[in-house]
């Protein structure tokens, strides 16, 4: 372990603690959407076929595994997702991207990719954020079953 490796981890913790919540207030007041609901919708619009079942969301978006399925009731209660059957496994579901859900991400992803140029990306040079992408991406590569 270097000096520098408690620094960075509390730097990335840091600044996710103090991000969030102003990315999560400008989606909100923009569009009427909270940032759980925008990243489950980001990760069905990019799926294949718009649609995931409730364990791939789970382990590929930023709320936790557990709210997965309360965001996806949310989201189907507001018409922007719907909750289709798996026919390979009836024990689990697909979370399917709606034309309404389709139509409100790409309304939001502006606010979203404003929000992360103005308080994140902005306060580095193009290099640093590329290092910092690449970095992080190889922490997550090596979770990946």
């Amino acid at each position: 372990m270097t000096d520098t490796d408690p620094a960075a981890w509390a730097a990335l913790m840091r600044v996710h603690a103090a991000l969030v919540p102003v990315l999560d207030q400008e989606l909100q007041a923009a569009h009427n959407l909270p940032l759980t609901w925008y990243d489950v919708l980001l990760e069905l619009y990019h799926a294949p076929g718009r649609r995931l079942t409730l364990g791939e969301l789970g382990r590929v978006a930023v709320v936790s595994r557990s709210r997965v399925s309360r965001v996806v009731d949310e989201l189907a209660r507001a018409g922007l997702v719907t909750r289709e059957a798996n026919p390979q496994d009836r024990r689990s579901a697909y979370a399917a991207l709606t034309e309404a859900g389709k139509r409100r991400f790409r309304t939001a992803a502006p606010t979203y990719l404003r929000g992360i140029e103005k308080h994140f990306t902005s306060r580095m040079t193009a290099r640093e954020a590329a290092t910092v992408a690449s970095a992080l991406g190889k922490v997550l590569a090596a979770r990946e079953p």
